[in-house]
Formats: structure tokens, sequence, C-alpha cells
């Protein structure tokens, strides 16, 4: 049996990033060709050119409210539900899901179209088994996204959906599957339910995602014979990473393009800090080119101690989509991030919000090695510019700011 899922995972990472390079100007071209959107945003970029993550970096970030609000627009004008972002329409999209918001995606009909089996596999299913699928099947992709990488693995689903935990605990009872699908909360219901009742669950395995899986909970779950583990996938992009029995970290999917960059910006951060994950997937129905999934993680050094050899991320760290009303005004962390760029000198930056009662104060931090050599004024400047209000400046040592990918902190008290 197999520890990996194919020949991708152990490549060496040179000929993985070449593969990948290689692979990124034809999807650029398939997304500028084949959808309006990115026929709009990146118009004036040649796709043949982007062949490295520099060049990658030089694109703009599609953020998930700029692809809400052009489906939107699209909408109310009677055009393209998708909002111009889908190369496949009625006919050719298998399923249409719908997630908050609301956003609409599509999936085409190859196999394991989301690249879910990879992280089913890693977790230790196989072919074979009877999978419990407890992602919901209604309006939004979890349930078809795991049923699918399952089928791809030769396993048979019993599709659970969310809810009704009697009749659930009932078909497992009856039908004994080995593996679990779904969020880590209900599996703790279902364990504890099952107690309840005196019955002994089969389950062995789990795949749990949708919500944070803490520590406590894997080993509480272990306790009990079910050994878990996590993967992030996202409705727009499919899998993105995905555990592994080493527990360190997350392993990148083989089918993206992962970049980490400063919240409200596209700029790259170094390897170890925390900033946004921004996506490039290699998807030809759903050409999602450097899109801003909104949450914060980090790369990690080295590969895996299981001998995949992809970069990996630390996991879910929180969301990158920082704002903070000051003074009546909405200031975003894609603001800190203009206010920073004007003044190539500068480190990290980070917006801290004070005060009692109507007396706001703002004042941005900013790491910086030396004398700030007359700094502070165009700084304070450009801060009044960019968020039309008025702050101050802070310069504090390298590397002396908090790495959680914070650009704006509100120490505020309203009670």
């Amino acid at each position: 049996m197999s520890e990996f899922y194919d020949s991708l995972e152990a490549r060496d990472p040179e000929v993985r990033e070449a593969a990948l390079m290689a692979a990124l100007p034809r999807q650029i071209a398939l997304a500028q060709q084949r959808t309006t959107a990115f026929a709009a945003l990146l118009a004036e970029v040649d796709a043949a050119a982007i062949t490295s993550r520099a060049a990658l970096a030089q694109l703009p970030v599609t953020r998930k409210s700029e692809l809400l609000a052009r489906q939107q627009a699209e909408r109310a004008a009677g055009g393209d539900a998708f909002g111009g972002f889908s190369a496949i329409g009625w006919g050719a999209a298998r399923r249409v899901f719908q997630s908050p918001g609301t956003i609409y995606e599509p999936e085409g009909a190859r196999p394991d179209y989301w690249r879910a089996a990879r992280a089913l596999h890693a977790a230790g299913l196989r072919a074979g088994e009877l999978l419990h699928n407890s992602f919901s099947y209604h309006l939004t992709p979890a349930g078809s996204m795991m049923e699918g990488g399952a089928h791809a693995l030769g396993c048979t689903v019993f599709p659970g959906g969310v809810g009704n935990t009697e009749l659930q605990l009932q078909a497992m009872a009856e039908l004994r599957p080995s593996g679990y699908i779904g969020t880590p909360s209900f599996l703790k219901i279902l364990v504890e339910k099952a107690a309840e009742a005196g019955q002994t669950l089969s389950l062995r395995r789990a795949l749990v995602s949708g919500e944070a899986f803490p520590s406590a909970l894997r080993d509480w779950l272990l306790e009990r014979g079910i050994a878990g583990y996590q993967c992030y996938a996202t409705a727009d992009l499919g899998l993105i990473a995905y555990e592994t029995p080493a527990r360190e970290g997350l392993v990148l999917d083989e089918g993206v393009i992962v970049e980490i960059v400063r919240p409200g910006t596209g700029d790259p951060v170094a390897e170890g800090e925390v900033g946004e994950v921004v996506v490039t997937t290699l998807n030809p129905d759903y050409p999602l080119i450097r899109f801003g999934t909104g949450d914060l993680s980090a790369l990690m050094p080295g590969v895996c101690p299981t001998g995949r050899t992809n970069a990996r991320i630390r996991g879910w760290m929180g969301r990158a989509d920082q704002s903070a009303k000051v003074r009546g005004m909405f200031v975003h962390a894609g603001q800190v991030g203009e206010v920073l760029k004007r003044f190539p000198a500068l480190g990290r930056g980070r917006l801290v919000v004070e005060g009692e009662l109507a007396q706001d104060r703002m004042c941005l931090h900013v790491e910086l090695a030396g004398a700030p050599d007359g700094l502070s004024e165009p700084l304070v400047a450009a801060l009044r510019d960019v968020t039309k209000l008025r702050g101050e400046v802070q310069f504090v040592p390298p590397g002396s700011l908090p790495n959680d990918g914070r650009v704006i902190e509100d120490r505020r008290r309203f009670d």
C-alpha cells in the first residue's frame, strides 16, 4: 500500500516548480481567452511572459469581494451568473453551487474535479472502504467535493449530509463505515451521542475540514480510536493543502500555485511570515488567477517528514480582510499597504487604533532599521492622503511587530 497518492507528491522540488511555471502562462492565456472577467483584469498582460513567481507577483490579486461584485452586476444585467469568471456554462458544468454572498461556483465533469482524493489518501482512507460523508450536499459544494475524491480512490460513500444525528448513527451502526468525512464538531457530536446510546462506532479514520481542528480535539478522537486529519479547501479553488501522518503543517496540493502575500496587497512575504493565502489554480474550467482567499497562513521551511516534497503551510491562522471604523470612516488593510508602498525602505507596518468614546487615535507602527531621516512627516502626510484621517507614526526595530498577519489592530474598548 503506497504512502503517496501518486508520484507527483515525491517529485524533486525543482522539477515541480518547472512544471508549475510551464503551466502558468498557458493557464493565464486560457483565462484571458475563455473568461470575460480575466480578459478585462489581465488585458495588458502578455501571458507568455509570466513564467516565474516574480512575474506572477506583478499581476493583480482578485479577491472574493470583487468576484462577488462582478457576479452581482452581471446577474442584475441579465448576464453570466458566474460574473465572467467561469470558462464553462450550462451543459458543460455538471453542477452549480451556491455559497454565502451569494456566490455561484461551477463544477466541471472531470473526475475528482476538486482534487480531494489526495487529502483522503493522506488521511489513510483506501479503495474498497465505506466512507460516511457528513458534509452538506445542499447548496454548497462540500459534499460533492469529498464524494468525488472518495470515488476517485475507489471508495463507496454514504451521503449523510448535515443534521439528523439519530438517523446517521443508525446508518453507522448498520453499515459500519471505516471512515468519516465532515466537520470535526459534528464528528464529536456523533461520537458523544453514540457513547450515550451504548453504540460502538466502526470509524477508524476521518478527514475533517470547514472548521478549526485543535490538537485537543484530535487527541480526544484518537483516544476513542479515530485518527483524524484535516485539509484546507474552498468552494472556489477546491483542495489547497492537506495534513499528513507527520502532523507538521499542511502540504500544498499539486494542482495549485500558492503565494503568501502581505494582507491588503499582492506583495509576497518572506518564508515564515504570516500573510494572506493567494492561489492560482490550474483548473481549466474555473481558471482563477491570483485569487485572494482572505485566509492567513505562513510557509514553513523544509519538507514533510513523510517524504512529500511540496511546500507546506501552517494551516488556517485567521482572516486577512481586516478593517476598522475610525472617526466614522472605514480604514482597510489595503490602504495601509498603499501607504507603505510609497516608502520602499520601510519594513512591516501595523496601524494601531486606540481611544474611548469618539476620541479615536491611530498610529502607524513601522519597522525601520536606523534613524528615520526625515521620514516621519511625509509618512504622516501619506497616511492622511490615503485614509483621509489624521494619524501618527512610530518607528520600531525590524522584527519587533508580531508575526501574526495583522495589519490593523483595534485596541479600543467599547464597554
